[in-house]
C-alpha cells in the first residue's frame, strides 16, 4: 500500500543516535553508524524522529510501505516497560491516531501488562471506547477527519466589522509566481501551506498584512526542486527581508519547512527566517526566528 513513511538521507545522517531514542515503536535502529529504519510495518508515519535530528537527514515521503501495525508495535516495545508504552500511547494521541490508541490499550488489557493507563492524556476509565469520529485506517494524521463542534452561527452574534483582505498580489501558489516580481523586491516574504488561511482566523489580520504572499502545499504539490531555486533567488535576487514560514501541526505539513530551510541554505544572502506552527484549531502552537543553523548555513 502506498502510505507516509520516514526517509533517511544516510549521506546527511551523523550516526548521533537521537532519532532512535525518540522513536518508542521501536522502527529504527543504528547500523554501521547510521540510522536506519528496520521494518515499515513499525513506522507511523508521523515523523516525532523529524524534530529530533540536528541535521535535517529525516524527511517524510509518500511510498509503497507495509501496512502500520501496532500489535506488532505493542508487542515489540512491551518488554521496554510502562514508560515507554506510555509515551508511544501519548504520541498516538497527540496525533489523534485513536483506533491505534483502543488498539494499543487492548493489548495492554488482555496481556495483564504492568501498566497505569490513567498516565495517558485525556484518558477516562469510564470511555474505554476513546471514541473516534472517523474510519480512518491510517495513513497521514492530516487526513483525519475531526469535527469542532463551533457555535452555530445563526446563534451567534459579530461583534466586528467584516474584515478586508491583506492580499496585495497575485498569483500566489508557488509554482506560478515570479521570484523577481516587482511585490518582491525588498518584501518581508510569508511562505504559507494551502490549509493555513482556512485554519487561521487572524491569517490576514495578523500574519499577511504588509506581506508578498506564497503558498504551496509539500504533500500534493509536485516539482519540490522548483520551490527551492525560487525561494533561493527570492532572497538572492529579490532581496527579501525576511521569510516567514506558516505550516500546520500535522507533520506531512513539515515538508514546506525543510523546502525553505534547503532555500536559505542555499541562498548566498542570509536573512532572517521564522517558523510558524498553526494548530488545526488554529491556535498557535510555536512561534520563533532563526530555524536555519550555522552548519546549513556552511
Amino acid at each position: 500500500m502506498k502510505r507516509t513513511i520516514i526517509n533517511i538521507d544516510e549521506d546527511l545522517c551523523n550516526g548521533c543516535g537521537l532519532c532512535v531514542e525518540s522513536c518508542h515503536e521501536g522502527a529504527l535502529q543504528m547500523i554501521d553508524g547510521k540510522a536506519r529504519i528496520i521494518s515499515d510495518l513499525y513506522c507511523d508515519g508521523l515523523g516525532a524522529c523529524i524534530a529530533e535530528c540536528p541535521v535535517d537527514a529525516i524527511t517524510l515521503e509518500e511510498r509503497e510501505a507495509e501496512p502500520y501495525d501496532e500489535i506488532k508495535v505493542m508487542e515489540r516495545i512491551a518488554p521496554k516497560g510502562e514508560a515507554t508504552i506510555i509515551a508511544h500511547l501519548n504520541h498516538l494521541i497527540d496525533h489523534n491516531q485513536y483506533e491505534y490508541v483502543k488498539q494499543g490499550i487492548n493489548y495492554v488489557k488482555e496481556n495483564n501488562l504492568d501498566v497505569d493507563l490513567s498516565k495517558l492524556k485525556n484518558f477516562n476509565s469510564e470511555e474505554k471506547d476513546m471514541e473516534d469520529t472517523t474510519n480512518n485506517e491510517g495513513g497521514c494524521p492530516g487526513a483525519k477527519m475531526m469535527s469542532f463542534n463551533k457555535q452555530d452561527p445563526e446563534n451567534s452574534v459579530s461583534t466586528t466589522s467584516p474584515q478586508s483582505s491583506e492580499l496585495k498580489q497575485w498569483p500566489v501558489q508557488l509554482h506560478l509566481v515570479n521570484p523577481q516580481a516587482p511585490y518582491f523586491q525588498n518584501a518581508d516574504v510569508l511562505l504559507a501551506a494551502d490549509c493555513v488561511a482556512f485554519a487561521s482566523g487572524e491569517f490576514h489580520s495578523k500574519f499577511l498584512k504588509g506581506k508578498s504572499l506564497a503558498i504551496a502545499c509539500p504533500k500534493l504539490d509536485t516539482g519540490m526542486d522548483i520551490y527551492v531555486e525560487k525561494l533561493a533567488s527570492m532572497i538572492d535576487n529579490a532581496n527579501i527581508n525576511t521569510l516567514t514560514v506558516m505550516i500546520m501541526e500535522v507533520p506531512c505539513c513539515g515538508g514546506l519547512l525543510q523546502i525553505a530551510k534547503q532555500a536559505a541554505a542555499k541562498a548566498s544572502r542570509k536573512i532572517p527566517v521564522k517558523k510558524i506552527i498553526i494548530g488545526i484549531k488554529g491556535d498557535v502552537i510555536k512561534e520563533e526566528w532563526d530555524m536555519v543553523t550555522q552548519s546549513e548555513q556552511a
